[in-house]
């Protein structure tokens, strides 16, 4: 009688001994899915939170600039791809602090900040057909520019001989609020960089080769270039 109890207490203990593991097994199978869950809901909160972040920066970014000559409007950001927002990133160059790289085939506008470091721009560019590439610097820097279509381009579209004689600054003045005049050689090249109130040209193709900024952005670099400021246009 002895030995069968003993035999029976240790039953016992095995059982429990059992209950107890199975119910460290589903503490911790339950922990580890609460775990994978949280995770996951973090990581969601996280890109959540990043994109809410992104947005009210580029909401107040490209605001409205009621104290300009011309008060600007807001710009509709909908209307923008994220990536084209104005941002710092990481950009390695031997060039010095303040050289503006245009990069055509990206679509950006470069500042160099110096430490690895540039301002980004979106930008929209040439057309095919109207690209080009090589150094120049900001022969000029105009505000609310007059705006005088080349003969060139009369001749492509006859519509703009009205503006012959020049077409007064303004929100609906192709030049915008700022434009840098770009040179070679001492010579006016007839390209430009200048303020686009059209968002949804940004990360297109649709000038006669000069390159355009939002508005906002190109006020920011405005401020930042001084004239003879080295501009790179690289091949796209």
């Amino acid at each position: 009688m002895m030995i069968d109890g003993r035999k029976a207490g240790a039953g016992g203990r095995d059982e429990t001994a059992l209950v107890r593991r199975q119910a460290r097994l589903l503490t911790r199978r339950s922990f580890l899915v609460g775990s994978t869950v949280g995770v996951g809901a973090l990581g969601l909160a996280g890109c959540a939170a990043s994109d809410s972040l992104l947005l009210a920066e580029a909401t107040k970014i490209y605001g409205p600039l009621p104290e300009e000559k011309f008060p600007i409007p807001a710009v509709d950001i909908s209307k923008v791809d994220p990536k084209y927002y104005r941002r710092t990133v990481r950009y390695d160059s031997k060039e010095a602090p303040g050289t503006i790289v245009v990069d055509p085939g990206n679509f950006y506008v470069y500042r160099i900040e110096g430490d690895g470091s540039a301002t980004r721009y979106g930008a929209n560019v040439g057309r095919d057909g109207f690209l080009w590439s090589g150094d120049a610097y900001v022969g000029r820097k105009s505000e609310w520019a007059t705006w005088t279509p080349p003969k060139e381009m009369i001749r492509r579209q006859p519509e703009a001989a009205k503006y012959a004689r020049g077409m007064p600054g303004g929100l609906d003045n192709p030049l915008g609020a700022r434009t840098l005049h770009l040179y070679q050689n001492g010579a006016y090249t007839l390209y430009t960089i200048y303020a686009s109130s059209e968002p949804e040209s940004i990360g297109k193709g649709i000038t006669s080769g000069c390159v355009g900024l939002l508005s906002q952005d190109m006020i920011h670099l405005y401020a930042r270039t001084p004239v003879k400021t080295k501009v790179i246009v690289l091949p796209a």
